[in-house]
């Protein structure tokens, strides 16, 4: 390989496609902000022109990551009878009849169910000397068969033919300078020069680096200037076809996608960081270059990939009732038909034809479920109700939402847990104001919690004095002489501590939190509702007059409750607690990006409440009685309680209606209580007292698994409520409010379907990733974290940043899995047309149901029910 070229055949080398290579090649990877503000994603969102099955195929030739459930979990949900077989012939059949083949029928349909039902093949069989002989003098056939090509770096290769371990040394090194610039003031010292950009400041640096060898860093220092012609120059010089740098690109990404999925983040939200993945890759493969050079002559080999036939002979032999001595007397076409079968029936068809029988068995069973118990109410029969409850559409709020609707006289609605509100919220106390919407929104208004001043000079001062204490022990902890006597000075109060938490943690927790709030001692607040102008760098302050009721009247509109108010209405946000628990904010509203979805309800009640507003709905012919009052509260999930935010003064008729409300609700959150808790793993059946028990696990710093959260989500449900009032639906269902009747042109559906489902979608594949690839797509277990950079988790202090959910968010045991990874099914309550129009105007809607990443039926207002995928 030619090393001397020059810089300026380099510059020209790509001409000016870098950029969209780069931006192209992300598409492989998601964008994870910090865990602190975590928001669920797809790790495929970028993917889903192509179908499930090919980006199976990419990531298993790539980066060798399954992403279809694997044998144990299939052969679990199968003992558990979650598959009916009948449904897997039906799927083989499907498939077979998409097939091209030169064989009967029947030969192929039974070599495929062997396949399917039957034992694994046994390893020994490979390395039978007949079968050997067999493939050699079948070999002329390779030919007809063509592996998918994948590209993989010169790092890879070299470890695959046996070289040194230049990949693993490659991550090593890149996951050090990934911590150092991402670092949120956590390290003591943070990477100098950091304001130049990554790498630039890595330039700098990297030349003074003991880890690497005097001639790496000498090759280092004598890199370009700027990171676009330094990727340029690697990828030159590395002697990779311009057909294949997307795909050079995209492996280099898929190494660390977690660190690569931060930085990316970073580059979408910061301008003058826009570059941040141009910069990773320039690091990342100028890198490359120095470490493998020494064996580049190892690394040359054919970029396509080679059958292999020993395996597909092996597999009739085992499956086929085929003996290996057999294949001598088929002629070339019976042989060329049964090779490209076992080809084409491979382990990921396979594990495909048997999740969509999986989840084709759930849609049976929640087919019937509904169906059996639907209900039509007309308009002259709905219920009087004391009062009316609008929770977030997460699955948690399904077990509290049917517990509530049996005690009283009561109804619910589903909605997205942000309301509809495009907005920033600051609240009293907090350094920072955050989004409080979906993360593929951006907000449109800030709303802050504010108070008179008096009040709020007296509150600060109060919250500067707790806040210096806890910013001084961090301080101490964090520099190096303070570090040395830190543990003689807090090792006495921090010993009694850790023990009064160990020991008895939810009543040391409670008293905590008692002393602080206490000593705080929180004023009632106002929120900036009104409009304030702002600078254009800003985003403005609160709503203008319109927008007031444009907001309240959407809200109002996409939760369904337009008519037949109760006196009481309870908007309901909902959020978690949990202690020592670095994914906290992952239990909290996926709706509101990774946040407490209170403050939106609270927002939203008090716009419900306004006057101004309520004047100019009942002009538009949502008419609110005058008793009618909206209040706020939040549901805490691992709780199963309801804590009020926002209660204006209340009418006679709303008082009496709270009244209920309250004595009602304790049996509510206890019934909650006894059977979430059941599912949680590990606990003592003998607990008399589950609020005790819920308290517990909500304050015990040693808790692995305060709640299960999301796990066992597999429908999406848009519809009335009456349509699964009557079901137990075993918190598997996000559960969405709609009227087809009140929703002539679509629109409400298609902002449905464009919002709440696609955060549901989101939702779904991170918990289906999580579990069929823990140890890429997941972070391992909780036990063995580390918090790095105050921005995410790793496995011990080297490993890629970890943006999925614990083990133990999806795993009943080391053993066995929790989550049921099913691909989310939508349900829609609408007659056909409704969704023909939907699918043929969304065409990322569209693409999802084609492709296989998400599932679609419907119910028809004579209760048929239609599979769309």
């Amino acid at each position: 390989m030619n090393t001397t070229l020059h810089r300026d055949k380099a510059h020209e080398y790509l001409s000016h496609n870098l950029d969209d290579l780069v931006k192209s090649a992300s598409n492989v990877i998601a964008p994870f902000g910090p865990i602190n503000t975590f928001a669920a994603r797809t790790p495929w969102a970028d993917l889903e022109e192509q179908t499930f099955e090919q980006v199976a195929r990419k990531m298993k030739n790539v980066c060798d990551v399954e992403i279809y459930p694997n044998d144990s979990m299939i052969q679990s949900a199968r003992n558990r009878g979650e598959i009916n077989q009948d449904f897997l012939k039906s799927s083989l059949r499907n498939w077979l009849d998409l097939q091209d083949l030169e064989l009967t029928r029947n030969v192929a349909e039974q070599f495929c169910w062997a396949a399917l039902t039957q034992e694994e093949r046994p390893s020994n069989l490979l390395r039978d000397p007949k079968l050997k002989s067999i493939a050699k003098k079948l070999s002329h056939f390779k030919f007809l068969m063509t592996e998918t090509h994948s590209v993989r770096t010169y790092s890879q290769r070299l470890e695959q033919l046996g070289g040194a371990r230049v990949a693993h040394d490659l991550n090593r090194h890149m996951i050090k300078w990934c911590k150092l610039f991402l670092d949120e003031s956590q390290a003591v010292w943070s990477m100098p020069n950091r304001k130049e950009g990554f790498y630039r400041a890595w330039r700098r640096i990297a030349r003074h680096d003991p880890a690497l060898s005097r001639t790496t860093r000498k090759k280092i220092s004598k890199l370009p200037q700027d990171a676009d012609l330094a990727l340029k120059e690697a990828l030159q010089l590395l002697e990779v076809p311009y057909r294949e740098i997307q795909g050079y690109l995209e492996a280099h990404l898929l190494a660390l996608p977690g660190w690569a999925g931060m930085l990316l983040w970073r580059s979408q939200r910061r301008v003058e960081e826009h570059s941040l993945l141009t910069d990773y890759l320039a690091i990342r493969i100028s890198l490359e270059l120095t470490l493998v050079e020494p064996y580049l002559h190892l690394t040359e080999q054919s970029s396509e990939d080679k059958v292999v036939l020993e395996p597909l002979i092996a597999a009739w032999v085992h499956w086929g009732d085929l003996p290996i001595n057999a294949w001598s007397k088929l002629s070339s076409l019976e042989q060329k038909a049964r090779l490209i079968l076992a080809f084409r029936f491979d382990k990921i068809v396979r594990n495909q034809l048997w999740l969509e029988a999986w989840e084709k068995t759930y849609e049976d069973q929640l087919k019937k479920m509904i169906t059996s118990k639907q209900m039509t109410v007309t308009e002259n029969e709905i219920p009087a109700t004391a009062a009316q409850f609008a929770f977030c559409i997460d699955v948690r709020s399904e077990l509290f939402r049917r517990k509530l609707e049996k005690a009283g006289p009561f109804a619910t609605f589903g909605t997205a847990g942000f309301f509809g509100l495009p907005i920033e919220t600051s609240e009293l106390g907090c350094m920072h104001s955050h989004s409080s919407l979906p993360v593929m929104k951006k907000p449109q208004f800030k709303i802050k919690e504010y108070l008179p001043e008096v009040e709020l000079k007296q509150y600060e001062e109060r919250e500067q004095t707790d806040y210096s204490i806890s910013g001084m022990f961090k301080s101490m902890k964090n520099n190096m002489l303070a570090s040395l006597v830190l543990p003689e000075v807090s090792g006495p109060w921090l010993s009694l501590q850790t023990l009064a938490r160990s020991i008895a943690p939810r009543t040391s927790g409670q008293i905590s939190r008692k002393i602080r709030k206490a000593w705080l001692r929180k004023p009632s607040t106002e929120l900036s509702l009104d409009h304030v102008l702002t600078s254009d760098t800003e985003l403005p302050i609160g709503f203008t007059e319109e927008q007031k009721v444009y907001y309240a009247r959407q809200a109002l509109i996409t939760m369904g409750l337009t008519d037949h108010f109760s006196p009481l209405v309870v908007i309901c946000g909902h959020g978690s607690h949990s202690t020592n628990n670095p994914y906290a904010s992952s239990l909290d509203c996926g709706a509101c990006g990774g946040a407490s979805s209170g403050f939106n309800a609270r927002v939203l009640a008090t716009l419900c409440n306004l006057q101004t507003v309520r004047r100019a709905l009942a002009d538009e012919g949502i008419s609110i009685p005058n008793d009618t009052v909206f209040v706020a509260a939040e549901h805490i999930t691992t709780l199963d309680e309801i804590h009020w935010l926002y209660v204006p003064k209340l009418s006679d008729a709303a008082e009496k209606s709270f009244r209920l409300v309250e004595k009602t609700m304790p049996k509510v959150s206890e019934e909650a209580n006894i059977e979430r808790i059941s599912k949680l793993p590990n606990i003592n059946p003998s607990y008399k007292k589950p609020k005790r028990e819920a308290m517990r696990l909500a304050e015990d710093w040693s808790e692995i698994r305060p709640e299960w959260g999301l796990a066992l989500n597999a429908s999406f449900i848009i519809g009335d409520r009456e349509l699964t009032k009557e079901c137990n639906l075993n918190e598997r269902s996000f559960l969405h409010n709609y009227n087809w009747k009140k929703d002539l042109n679509g629109d409400l559906l298609a902002d449905i379907i464009a919002g709440p489902a696609t955060v549901a979608q989101w939702i779904n594949l991170q918990y289906y990733a999580s579990t069929v690839a823990p140890h890429y797509y997941g972070s391992g277990s909780k036990t063995t974290q580390t918090v790095t950079s105050g921005i995410g988790v790793m496995q011990g202090n080297s490993s890629d940043l970890l943006t999925g959910l614990p083990w133990q968010s999806v795993m009943q045991s080391d053993q066995e899995a929790y989550h049921a990874p099913l691909r989310l099914l939508v349900v829609i309550q609408a007659p056909r047309k409704y969704v023909k129009r939907l699918l043929n105007h969304d065409h990322a809607f569209y693409q999802k149901v084609h492709n296989g990443w998400i599932r679609l039926a419907s119910i028809e207002p004579e209760g048929n029910w239609v599979s769309w995928s």
